[in-house]
This record gives C-alpha cells, sequence and structure tokens, in this order.
C-alpha cells in the first residue's frame, strides 16, 4: 500500500521515525512495535517504558512555520491515534499506557511525555 504524498515526504517520515526509535532506545524504552495501523488509524511506534505502554506519534518540521510540529497533532489526529490504540490493547492485552509525541523542528528533538489522554 502506498502512501499518500510525494516520495521525498514519505522518505523523510520514514527517517524521522527511526531516529524517534533511537531515541527512545536510548532513553531505556523497548520498540515494541512500528506503524500499526487499523481502518481509521495508525501509529508511528509503540514501546515499553517499564510495564507502561507507550503509544509514539512522530512529527517532523523543518520550522514552525504554521503551527510548528505540535500544532499538527490536532483533535482529528489525536482521536485517529487513539481509536488505533484500543485496537491494538483488544488485540495485545489491556494495560496502562501512554501518548507521547516527539516532535523534530529545525533539527532539535522535543519529546512531549503524556501529551494527550484518551478523553482528549
Amino acid at each position: 500500500m502506498r502512501r499518500s504524498g510525494n516520495d521525498t515526504t514519505v522518505v523523510k517520515g520514514r527517517e524521522a521515525e527511526l531516529a524517534a526509535a533511537g531515541l527512545l532506545e536510548k532513553a531505556g524504552l523497548r520498540i515494541v512495535d512500528r506503524n500499526f495501523r487499523v481502518r481509521g488509524g495508525e501509529i508511528d511506534l509503540i514501546a515499553r517504558d517499564g510495564a507502561t505502554l507507550v503509544f509514539v506519534e512522530v512529527r517532523s518540521r523543518r520550522g514552525s512555520g504554521f503551527g510548528g510540529a505540535a500544532a499538527s497533532i490536532d483533535f482529528a489526529k489525536r482521536q485517529r491515534i487513539v481509536l488505533a490504540a484500543r485496537h491494538y490493547l483488544a488485540r495485545h492485552g489491556e494495560c496502562d499506557c501512554r501518548f507521547d509525541c516527539l516532535l523534530q523542528e529545525n533539527g532539535h528533538w522535543h519529546w512531549l511525555r503524556a501529551a494527550f489522554t484518551a478523553d482528549a
């Protein structure tokens, strides 16, 4: 299945996800899944932080125009991530979890732990 957008965007997105996975692993988290997709939603990375399952959205932007990387994770995007997370938990078992965002802007990474909840 081909993603929408041009090939350069897809390649840069994959590179950002690989770099984000490396940052998480360096911080002691263990990557358990990548690009988990269900109809209506996707999660870039799923990691274990001790007993907590972490659903991670990765965003990379060259600059902070149009609100930057964080602003691009709007309500609809959060709802799609939560939908995918519910499917993942239904398949793999319920456990404590959180939703993090790893944002890259101007070459710098920002890690927003517990960036949002399943209710928001």
